[in-house]
């Protein structure tokens, strides 16, 4: 049986992507499969238009609230993006999010 793999995000260092966003990596697998914890600032907006290529793209909203440039979406919102699929994250409040690429 393969051993299981935890993290605790406050145990992973923290990449500043742009100003205002922050990933932290929680873990890689097989085929390029990885999933991050994303730390959206208030008034940060991604830096330019967010592209799901090759695969998709599965967020969650751990706290705050999320805007993809065209809705809202509280804590507690899952947002299936599939490939091909894009959006402008951004937060006008500031938000977590955990996203998974079950697809490399």
């Amino acid at each position: 049986m393969a051993e299981m793999v935890w993290s605790h995000v406050d145990e992973v260092p923290a990449h500043q992507f742009t100003d205002g966003i922050t990933l932290r990596q929680m873990w890689q697998g097989p085929a390029d499969r990885k999933s991050y914890v994303v730390d959206i600032a208030p008034g940060a907006v991604w830096p330019n238009l967010d592209i799901h290529e090759p695969g998709p793209e599965e967020v969650f909203v751990v706290s705050g609230v999320f805007n993809d440039g065209v809705r809202d979406y509280p804590a507690g919102s899952f947002i299936h993006c599939p490939a091909g699929s894009s959006h402008v994250p951004q937060s006008t409040t500031g938000c977590r999010l955990f996203l998974f690429y079950p697809e490399g």
